[in-house]
C-alpha cells in the first residue's frame, strides 16, 4: 500500500511539473521557426505563480458552477493523469479504470467548462461552450476508435495493459492499423487542445476563439487551476500517443533506474512530438470554423479503417 502511494505520488509530481514544461517548449519551438525570440522556457511557470498569487473578479450573475468548474477541471485531468502509463508501463491508478475512464474524466471536465461559460450569461461564452460542445461530439468517436484499435491487440481496455502489450511489440507499429489509428490520434490531439488549424490558443477574436471563449471571464487562483489543468490534459493525449505506439524505454514495473531511464525516454518523445505539432502549426492557417469537423471526419475515418483492418489483417 505505502509503495503504490509513493508511485502515485512521484507521477502526480511529475503530472503537475512537466506538463507546464511542455507547453513551454511549444511556445518557444514555435516562436523560433517563426524567427522571433518569443518566451522562455519557464515562462509557463511564472504565469502560474503569477496567476495563483493574483485576486480574483466573479460576475455577479454566476453560480456555484463558475466556482467548482476549475476544480472539476484541474481534478479530472489530475485523476485521468494517473490511470496513464508515463514513465513505467504500470499505472498507478489503472485498477480504478482504462480507456473509458480516462475518457469520460476528459469529457466531464469540457462539460464542466461548457457549463460555466454559460453560466456568466456573457455572449462570448455561450459562443465558445456551443463551439466547444460541437468539435468534441466529433473528436471523441475518433479518439475512442484509435485506442480500441490498439486495444484489441492488448486484449484489453486497461491502458496499463495496452503499453506492456506495446512493449514486446514496438516494432508492430510499422502495421496499416497502427500507423492509421497514429494519425487519427493526432489529429484529435490538434483538436482536443484547442491548436491550429483548429483553434488558436493566443488569440481573443470573436470569430476564432473556442476555448478561450468559455473561460473568459476567470481570472487569478481560478484562471491558474484552468490553465493547468489544460496543461495536463493536452500531456495526457500526447502521452497515450508515445506510450501506446511508442513504448520503447519503458519497463513493466515501478524501480529507481526503470524511473530514471522512462522519465529520459519521456521527455525525448514529448519533444519529437511538439516539434511534430509545431510544424503543422507553422504551416498551416487556421481553419474556417465550418471547415473544422471536415478535418474531424478524416479522423474518424482514419480511426474506423484502423479498427476495421486489425480484422482484416
Amino acid at each position: 500500500m505505502m509503495e503504490a502511494a509513493l508511485q502515485a505520488l512521484l507521477q502526480l509530481m511529475l503530472l503537475l511539473a512537466v506538463a507546464p514544461l511542455v507547453s513551454g517548449f511549444i511556445k518557444k519551438l514555435k516562436a523560433r521557426l517563426q524567427t522571433r525570440r518569443g518566451p522562455g522556457l519557464f515562462q509557463p511557470y511564472r504565469d502560474l505563480y503569477k496567476l495563483l498569487r493574483k485576486g480574483m473578479v466573479i460576475p455577479g450573475t454566476a453560480s456555484w458552477l463558475f466556482t467548482a468548474t476549475p476544480y472539476f477541471v484541474f481534478l479530472t485531468a489530475i485523476l485521468a493523469g494517473l490511470m496513464i502509463p508515463m514513465v513505467s508501463a504500470e499505472a498507478p491508478l489503472a485498477l480504478f479504470g482504462g480507456v473509458l475512464a480516462v475518457v469520460y474524466l476528459l469529457g466531464l471536465g469540457r462539460f464542466m467548462t461548457a457549463l460555466a461559460g454559460l453560466d456568466t450569461g456573457s455572449s462570448f461564452g455561450g459562443l465558445g461552450s456551443s463551439r466547444e460542445m460541437t468539435i468534441s461530439a466529433l473528436a471523441e468517436p475518433a479518439m475512442m476508435l484509435a485506442i480500441f484499435t490498439v486495444a484489441i491487440g492488448a486484449n484489453s481496455t486497461s491502458l496499463a495493459e495496452i503499453v506492456k502489450a506495446a512493449v514486446g511489440q514496438q516494432w508492430h507499429f510499422l502495421a496499416p492499423s497502427q500507423m492509421l489509428a497514429f494519425a487519427a490520434l493526432f489529429l484529435v490531439l490538434i483538436a482536443e487542445t484547442g491548436r491550429i488549424p483548429v483553434d488558436n490558443p493566443a488569440t481573443h477574436l470573436e470569430l476564432t476563439m473556442i476555448h478561450e471563449a468559455m473561460i473568459l471571464e476567470y481570472s487569478g487562483p481560478y484562471l491558474a487551476l484552468i490553465e493547468w489543468g489544460g496543461a495536463i490534459k493536452q500531456l495526457l493525449l500526447m502521452m497515450l500517443l508515445i506510450n501506446c505506439f511508442w513504448p520503447f524505454g519503458l519497463e513493466a514495473g515501478w524501480s529507481a533506474p526503470g524511473v530514471v531511464t522512462g522519465l529520459v525516454y519521456l521527455l525525448l518523445k514529448l519533444a519529437a512530438l511538439s516539434c511534430a505539432i509545431v510544424l503543422v502549426e507553422t504551416t498551416n492557417a487556421k481553419m474556417r470554423l465550418f471547415r473544422v469537423p471536415e478535418l474531424l471526419a478524416v479522423a474518424f475515418t482514419l480511426g474506423a479503417l484502423a479498427l476495421a483492418s486489425t480484422f482484416l489483417f
